[in-house]
Formats: structure tokens, C-alpha cells, sequence
């Protein structure tokens, strides 16, 4: 075809040598039939040069993946023997342990001596296979075979084709093997009774395939190994390969180097294990790389694979590459799954649900399960019990790869758009349950995931921030300015229930630098004021804070914003206050007070009047400052009060447990433990880990001063346990170091 098409070019090889950037030499072994399946790029330059139209254009592609999958799929001879196993072989212990007393068992009440081995493309499952089988020749005198299915082909082994292959191992004559393949299962089935046999089936296509050449009980056994789930298999013992843990992928790097390894260091060694993603194949060709040229170095190769642009053409060494091996997987699917697949390389996070799915394919969200479950099926993505999704690292590498292959610039930057859009709208209503002014928001566009209740909106915005963000990102990248500030400015009251969240001060920055770019500087010192807040919460850097606060009362006074001057006051105030600048902060938080009760900002009142009672227990002034926290309980559980009943159930249990602490601090212990137990309790239930473990570190040293030191040990390991979580070492390090010091 390639001679045909280059003859009605009127092209020379050399002419079309230039033109495609391809050399004469390979031009010629094409031509000749000495390279049947050339690689994609390779086709696509020539296909450009020739000029070919649109059928002339898939046929000559088709043709070469068709050569491709011929030349890797070679049909192998002879008597079904196990290949040999590698001796660098490394990890799954536990694994090769299952296998063995399984398939060691002479008993095995409702299972028919089978074991399935899944798992996606790369991860050693024949490799494993072969190594377990090795392991059991004894446990099997009358033989132990292999037989590769080739189910990643375009033809897989037909049925009656592998039951003679059998048949012929176990030492049927061709003269006695039944015509048909009924007949050959029968006697297949019926030898493997009578016989201690091990049969290896690698590489399964299906359950159709693989049913007929499972033993039927008795003492022959069967360890099938398939990239797809095989769901409908039935009675089968089943044993999912994951990726390898960064030691054991360092183990096998190491074992693969031999002697050369202790040159290469073992930092270098573990950065490019952890590039690897744990997979067997990738580990193997690097190592392989390494071997062959004595003179590269493996931090060398780290430093190329750091490059995601090119690091699935670097995972590759001689006849072994890891984008061959993805994309056996990927010629196996349904076009819309491909489509699927490659669209969803575009989503910034690490992972998705099927939601997001529909977005991206413009399809329903039942099709969208669909092609789902068949990535999940052939291991090209992983699910969780949460009905969320991920790629491994180098399969969205290659799922990028294919997506710049088969859809052009234009279109990906409409699903960008498409996608980025969605995103935003879906986070900045979620984003509003939580402010006062709306309450529960009306569902604003009909494409959006419902979001029915507060809980919901709560789960969605923590489950899906990488992605949110990554859209935010892109769209102030993007010059999109007021969709940028309406997701920024929606998400005020929920930072505060995810305070620790390590992206507010990203989130709230952006939002800043699109109000000034809106020249709006009222909702610019909005989102200053909120920056104010990030420093002095999540990031304790009073300092900033008091700048923050300072360039958002400039703004908000020649604004007239008079809201954000009250709340440049309130953030001052609390600065100010941890600074031990007690007066400066009461006056500001005083002011702060005044002028959201003249606005009639009762949420905001109630947070003045909560800094107020700290600013007194700061001073020492315990009674007075009991008094304003019971004052401002009772506020909050007043239904006329004028609350929100989200802001007042967020404001409760931190204003229950700075009554617990006051009572404390007058000596009454007792009450004191009460409240600070019932307010742990409500900050569990409402998420507000940030307080929750201050609490409890109060509280487990008051259990200390009172004799309870069983109940202060347990108090302050969770304290250490919620401080971890949020990402506080220190203070984590400080309450596990008193539980142990508690007695």
C-alpha cells in the first residue's frame, strides 16, 4: 500500500524521505514487508507527506495497527512449557503466599481449583503467574503448562484451537482428539480430574474463551491471569495486583542494576521508582535502559522522566514500551469509551466521578457508567466504593497522549471551556448553602449535579477542590475575571467549616486579582479582608494579616464599603489580640461590633461579640469574659435572634467550648469538663477540626489537674490525632508527647 500510494505521489524514496522526516532505509523495509507494523507517528508523518485523503488516510493506519498487533501477538509452538521465570523477581510476598496454599489445597469446598489473576497493563501479571507456577512444579508431578491466550489481540485464541494445544500437552494424539469442541472439553476436563495438573491460561479475552478450559474439579488446577474483571466467571478464587510499594519497586530497580546499582545511589534509584508509579513493566525498562548504556547515570534518567511532556517516550527499551502496552488496552474498547477516556486527561484533579464524565463526552450519565465500567474493566481506570474515579500517573500521561493524537487544538480547548464553566458554576453554588443571604440557592442551571442539602454542597466542595481549583486556575489564566470573583467571593462562610484546607489563600489571592482587574475595589478588599483571614487562621502569620487588613480598609474606606471596613476591624482585632496588643484589639473588635449591629449583621455581631470574650480572657478578666461567651450562647440559641441557623449551628459549639475553658480557668473543673466534652462532640459532628483539637487539648489537661488521667491520655492522643489530620505537626508532636507523660 505504502509503494502504492508513493508511486501515485510520483515521490521518490528519498523525496518522500524528506518530506516525512521518516529515512529511506525504513521507507524501503516497509515496502518490502521487512517492517509490517510501523509505529503511529511514523504512519501519521507519512500519511501527511503522501497527502491522503480521509478513507485512504484510516486505511493505511489501520492497516499498520493491525501490523503491530500481529507482529507483538507471534503464535508460539510446541508442548504448552512454562516459561522461565526471572530471577530478579521481587515482592508480592503476600500474593505468592494466597497462591500457593490455594492452589496447594486438596480440599476446596464450592471452588473449582481456579485462581484469577487481574489487573491493568503493567503490572507483571504473567510475570507474577509464571513465578508462582515455578514455585508449585512439585506440588504438581503430572505436569505444569502455559498457554497465552493472546486477549489483547484483535483475534484471540479460539476456543477449540487451545483445548488441542492442551490436549496435545497432556499427551493426546492428534488421531484420538475429538473433532468438535464440546468433545475436546470433555476429555480436556476429564484428564485434569485424574491428573495433578497446573494449567496457566494468561492472557484471557473473556469468559466465553477462558470457561471451556477450566478444570471441573478433582486434582487439576488452573491459574488464569486477565486485564479484564471477568466478572461472569463463576467459582473462581480472585486476587487483584495493584502497583508495587515504593520499597519493593526500589528492591526491584536495585535487583535489575546488579552490581551497578551502588554508583547510582539510592536517592536516584527512589525518585525514579516513584516516577514508575509502581508498575513492574516501567521499572523493568528503565532498569533495562540503565543496564544497556553504562555510561547514563540514574539521576540522568529522572531528570528526563521529570518531564511529563516525554516521559512515556523515555519508558521505553528496545521491543518494551510502556505506551504499547497501554494501548493494547485502549484498541479493545468501544469508540465512546475511547472517547471517554482520553477526554477525561483534561481534568485537573486526581480523580472524578461520572458526573464530570458526562460533561466532557456531552453524553448521559447511564452512557457514562457505561464506558466507566469498561475502562474499569480493562484496568484503564480505578474505582472506589464513593463512585469516584483516578487514572494511574503514567495512564493519564497516556490518556493525554491519545487525546492530542485523535482530537485537534480547537476542540480540546472547547472542552477546556466546557468543562472549566461547569466547574466553576457547580462550586460557586455549592458554595453558597453556606452564606446567610441565601440560605438554600435555587438549582440555577439545569446541567448541574443537584446539590439538595447543606451536606451535600459540604461533600461535593471537599471531594471535588482539586478540580474546582484547577478550573479556577484556568479561568483567571484565562482572563475570565467575574466568573473567577463569584467562585472566589462564594466560598466566605465555607472556608470557615474547612478552615484547614492547604488552597483558601490560593483561592482567595485570585479572587483579588480579579476584583482589581474588574476595577472593583469594594470586592477587592472583600477578598483582602478574606486573605486577612487565611493568615491569621490556617496560616498564623499575624503580620501578614494586619497588611491584609490594612490595604482592605483603604479600600473599603474610599468605597465606601462599610461591611469590609467592619471586617478589616474584626481581622485586625484578632491579630492584634494574639500579638498580646490587647487594648488596640478590644477597640477593634468593639468598633467591629458597633457597626455590624448597625447594619444589622447579626451573623457577623455574634463573631465580634465571641473575639470580645477572648480579648477579656486574654486579660485575665475570667468572670467578665464568661459572662460574654454565656451571652453570646444565649444569643445563639434565641430563635428571634435573627441568626442564620447555619452560621449559629457553626458559632455554637466554639462558643460552648470557650465557656468550657473559662469555667476552667476559674477553677471549676467539673462544669468545665462538661461543656468541653458536649462541644467536642458538636465540632465532630459539624467538621470543624481546628478548634476541635484545641479543645481537647484543653480539656485533656483539665482531666489531668482533676485525677482523671485514663480520660486526659485519651483526650490528648485524639487531640494529637485531629491536630496530624490537619496538618499541624507541631501540636500534634506536643499532645501525643503529654499522653505519655500524663499518670
Amino acid at each position: 500500500m505504502l509503494r502504492r500510494h508513493r508511486h501515485a505521489a510520483r515521490l521518490t524514496l528519498e523525496q518522500l524521505a524528506e518530506a516525512s522526516g521518516v529515512s529511506a532505509r525504513t521507507l524501503s523495509d516497509m515496502e518490502r514487508g521487512r517492517s509490517r507494523g510501523p509505529q503511529q507517528r511514523t504512519v501519521a508523518a507519512l500519511a501527511d507527506a503522501l497527502a491522503l485523503g480521509e478513507i485512504a488516510r484510516k486505511q493505511f493506519i489501520d492497516l499498520a495497527r493491525e501490523g503491530r498487533l500481529r507482529d507483538h501477538w507471534t503464535r508460539p509452538t510446541g508442548l504448552c512449557e512454562l516459561p522461565r521465570s526471572v530471577d530478579d523477581f521481587t515482592g508480592r510476598v503476600a500474593e505468592l503466599a494466597w497462591t500457593n496454599d490455594f492452589l496447594r489445597a486438596d480440599n476446596l469446598p464450592g471452588v473449582a481449583g481456579v485462581g484469577l489473576i487481574t489487573g491493568p497493563a503493567g503490572l507483571g501479571k504473567t510475570t507474577f503467574a509464571v513465578r508462582a507456577a515455578h514455585g508449585l512444579r512439585l506440588s504438581f508431578p503430572a505436569g505444569v503448562f502455559f498457554l497465552d491466550l493472546f486477549g489483547m489481540s484483535q483475534r484471540p485464541l479460539a476456543v477449540d484451537d487451545a483445548l488441542r494445544l492442551l490436549l496435545g500437552a497432556l499427551g493426546v494424539a492428534d488421531q484420538q482428539m475429538p473433532g468438535d469442541a464440546p468433545g475436546r472439553a470433555s476429555l480436556y476436563r476429564s484428564l485434569l480430574r485424574d491428573k495433578r495438573v497446573l494449567v496457566v491460561l494468561d492472557n484471557a479475552a473473556s469468559e466465553e474463551q477462558v470457561r471451556p478450559l477450566l478444570p471441573g474439579g478433582g486434582g487439576g488446577r488452573a491459574l488464569v491471569t486477565s486485564r479484564r474483571l471477568l466478572a461472569g466467571l463463576e467459582g473462581v478464587r480472585r486476587l487483584s495486583l495493584g502497583p508495587l510499594p515504593l520499597q519493593d519497586s526500589t528492591e526491584l530497580l536495585t535487583g535489575i542494576l546488579g552490581g551497578r546499582s551502588a554508583s547510582d545511589g539510592e536517592p536516584a534509584l527512589t525518585q525514579l521508582a516513584q516516577l514508575c508509579g509502581g508498575l513492574p513493566l516501567a521499572l523493568r525498562i528503565v532498569g533495562n535502559r540503565l543496564v544497556s548504556r553504562p555510561g547514563w547515570n540514574a539521576a540522568d534518567l529522572a531528570a528526563r522522566l521529570t518531564n511529563e511532556e516525554r516521559r512515556l517516550e523515555q519508558l521505553s527499551a528496545g521491543d518494551l514500551k510502556i505506551a504499547t502496552a497501554f494501548g493494547l488496552s485502549y484498541e479493545q474498547l468501544a469508540a465512546s469509551a475511547r472517547r471517554v477516556f482520553r477526554r477525561l486527561a483534561l481534568v485537573p484533579g486526581r480523580d472524578f466521578d461520572a458526573a464530570l464524565a458526562t460533561v466532557l463526552d456531552g453524553t448521559s450519565i447511564e452512557d457514562a457508567w457505561n464506558a466507566l465500567d469498561e475502562l474499569v474493566d480493562l484496568g484503564l481506570l480505578q474505582d472506589s466504593p464513593s463512585g469516584r474515579y483516578r487514572f494511574h500517573d503514567l495512564v493519564r500521561l497516556f490518556a493525554r497522549d491519545r487525546l492530542h493524537e485523535e482530537e485537534n487544538a480547537a476542540d480540546r480547548d472547547t472542552l477546556t471551556a466546557t468543562m472549566t464553566s461547569w466547574m466553576l458554576r457547580m462550586a460557586t453554588t455549592a458554595g453558597r448553602w453556606f452564606e446567610p443571604a441565601y440560605g438554600s440557592p435555587d438549582r440555577p442551571d439545569a446541567d448541574l449535579a443537584d446539590l439538595s442539602s447543606l451536606e451535600g454542597a459540604d461533600q461535593w466542595l471537599r471531594v471535588n477542590a482539586d478540580n474546582w481549583l484547577g478550573a479556577l486556575r484556568y479561568a483567571a489564566t484565562s482572563g475570565q475575571h467575574p466568573a473567577v470573583l463569584d467562585c472566589a467571593e462564594s466560598m466566605h462562610w465555607f472556608s470557615d467549616r474547612w478552615m484547614h484546607a492547604p488552597h483558601w489563600h490560593e483561592v482567595f489571592t485570585l479572587g483579588a486579582e480579579a476584583a482589581a482587574a474588574l476595577g472593583d475595589p469594594a470586592q477587592q478588599a472583600k477578598q483582602l479582608n478574606l486573605l486577612a483571614w487565611v493568615h491569621l487562621v490556617p496560616r498564623d502569620d499575624l503580620e501578614a494579616t494586619l497588611r491584609y487588613t490594612a490595604q482592605a480598609m483603604d479600600l473599603a474606606t474610599r468605597s465606601g464599603a462599610t461591611a469590609q471596613i467592619a471586617w478589616a476591624h474584626q481581622n485586625a482585632g484578632a491579630a492584634l489580640r494574639r500579638l498580646g496588643r490587647l487594648d488596640e484589639a478590644t477597640a477593634s473588635a468593639t468598633q467591629a461590633a458597633e457597626m455590624f449591629k448597625a447594619n444589622g449583621d447579626i451573623d457577623a455581631y455574634c463573631q465580634c461579640l465571641g473575639a470580645l470574650g477572648a480579648c477579656l480572657r486574654d486579660a485575665g478578666r475570667y468572670m467578665e469574659a464568661l459572662k460574654q461567651y454565656l451571652d453570646l450562647w444565649a444569643l445563639l440559641n434565641d430563635d428571634q435572634s435573627g441568626m442564620t441557623p447555619s452560621v449559629a449551628a457553626f458559632t455554637r459549639p466554639i462558643a460552648l467550648a470557650r465557656v468550657g475553658e473559662c469555667l476552667g480557668l476559674l477553677g471549676r473543673r467539673a462544669e468545665a469538663i462538661i461543656k468541653l466534652t458536649e462541644a467536642v462532640s458538636l465540632m465532630e459532628q459539624v467538621q470543624l477540626p481546628v478548634p476541635q483539637a484545641r479543645s481537647l487539648e484543653i480539656l485533656a489537661a483539665i482531666l489531668a489537674d482533676e485525677g482523671r488521667h485514663d480520660e486526659s491520655r485519651r483526650a490528648y492522643a485524639r487531640a494529637a490525632e485531629v491536630f496530624e489530620a490537619i496538618g499541624n505537626v507541631d501540636a500534634s508532636r506536643r499532645c501525643h508527647d503529654l499522653a505519655t507523660a500524663v499518670h
